[in-house]
């Protein structure tokens, strides 16, 4: 090889090494995309139905997922049978490799907890927490562990930003409903002085956490719609006192940008409400059946509905753009099908 071609070779080497260290680079900084954060979640999933969603729902990867309640469906007061249910869901491959990937979080609802619409009167509350508490892979040492109820936060930084994930729970020490005998409904609202949603504790520490809240953008799971109030099952429309506790909360601790994320319907929905003095609108947004829905649903009330009822299988995403502070919600079902989504500006 003469001297030029061996100057040429080199020259081809370098621009090659060049581009192919740019295109690295350049493949980084998208994955690594700072703008960016995906929240998955979902609620009513029967272990021994198949669970047809986990590789749609891991194709969007997702940094954390968050159970919305009814991980199993499991009504019982025998904790053996518990226990097998939850380890069924834990052997499903699926899932098994889905939640080596994602961070998991979660709360329970009824048919994890044990007792079909139960709270506070179910006696076997503390043993189903720590069996649910398991499922979850939380540590021995972990807080969690010594308090009553499931109730938890975590807070993810990214960059300059942050995301306030806070778990409710709505059955620990919420107290007996109302039933509706003079309807068709299965409840009715009662302003009874003496019912609570999340009892005391739950309450100050659900006040404390919104107070010292400096996150861009604050999650609250609740297991059960918060805005829907209308179609008479469980819901905090059956308690409008421990609503205007929440909205007057929001208001006074100035948590920024607030979303609610509910599950239990076996529909799936986004509702919206105008408070007033909140500078941002409240999204009630219902993520309900992962392996079973509402397929017979024709219509119910819903006064902040926006957009249209999703009764077959499907989850929630949020995905948050901080450079344009937006946030794009979807409901998505098999086959990683977009079902419904909706843009919310903050």
């Amino acid at each position: 090889m003469n001297f030029s071609k061996l100057i040429l070779f080199f020259f081809l080497l370098q621009v090659s090494c060049q581009s192919s260290q740019n295109k690295n680079t350049k493949e980084q900084i998208q994955k690594n995309d700072s703008s960016n954060f995906i929240l998955s979640f979902g609620s009513c999933n029967n272990q021994v139905l198949p669970n047809n969603l986990w590789k749609a729902i891991e194709k969007h990867n997702p940094t954390v997922w968050i159970w919305g309640g009814d991980v199993i469906y499991s009504d019982t007061n025998d904790m053996k049978y518990l226990q097998k249910n939850y380890d069924v869901q834990l052997a499903n491959e699926d899932y098994k490799h889905f939640s080596s990937e994602v961070d998991i979080l979660g709360t329970w609802d009824d048919h994890d907890y044990g007792l079909n619409d139960g709270g506070e009167e179910y006696e076997f509350k503390k043993e189903s927490q720590q069996l649910f508490l398991n499922f979850l892979k939380v540590k021995k040492e972990d807080p969690r562990r010594l308090k009553e109820g499931v109730y938890f936060s975590k807070n993810y930084i990214i960059n300059e930003h942050s995301i306030k994930v806070i778990i409710l729970d709505t059955r620990y020490f919420r107290t007996k409903l109302t039933a509706a005998t003079d309807t068709s409904k299965r409840y009715k609202p009662s302003n009874n002085p003496g019912n609570t949603m999340l009892g005391e504790k739950q309450w100050e520490w659900l006040s404390n956490e919104l107070k010292t809240s400096t996150a861009t953008f604050n999650v609250i799971m609740s297991s059960i719609q918060f805005l829907s109030n209308e179609h008479g099952f469980e819901c905090w429309g059956t308690m409008p006192t421990e609503i205007k506790k929440l909205e007057e909360l929001l208001l006074t601790s100035k948590a920024k940008n607030t979303i609610i994320l509910s599950g239990d319907r076996h529909i799936s929905e986004f509702s919206k409400k105008d408070i007033n003095g909140l500078d941002y609108p409240l999204i009630d947004f219902t993520s309900s059946g992962l392996t079973h829905s509402y397929t017979n649903f024709t219509e119910e009330p819903n006064a902040y509905r926006i957009g249209n009822v999703v009764s077959i299988k499907s989850f929630g995403l949020l995905k948050f753009n901080f450079l344009k502070m937006e946030v794009l919600m979807e409901i998505r079902g098999e086959e990683n099908k977009l079902l419904e989504s909706l843009i919310q500006k903050y």
